[in-house]
């Protein structure tokens, strides 16, 4: 289980433990977190997840595999270091203490 801070972009934070092999997004989306749609339910379809990692956090998680990159294309506001899709962000013991915000609003 990791303990994974949301951070609306109002700065409202929601500290929450997700279950390991859960996503970040699902881990959102249990928890009833505004600012994650995750309209493609997690299938690498849509950019309605994106958050922006801590900047610590960046080099700690997976290296973006090409649809990734490809769908942060049509997110709002993409940041090349540090944005990523939620739904491929999987849960591991290595993400607690996790800590991402979300963008003003999803496309």
């Amino acid at each position: 289980m990791a303990k994974i801070t949301y951070i609306e972009h109002n700065g409202t934070e929601h500290v929450v433990d997700v279950p390991n092999g859960l996503t970040v997004m699902e881990g959102a989306r249990d928890n009833n977190i505004p600012g994650i749609e995750a309209d493609c339910g997690g299938a690498c379809a849509c950019s309605t997840c994106h958050v922006y990692v801590a900047e610590d956090w960046v080099e700690k998680l997976p290296a973006k595999e090409d649809m990734e990159e490809d769908m942060l294309d049509f997110a709002f506001e993409p940041n090349a270091k540090q944005s990523r899709l939620t739904c491929q962000l999987r849960v591991t013991d290595a993400l607690d203490g996790l800590v991402v915000k979300m963008p003003e609003k999803q496309i």
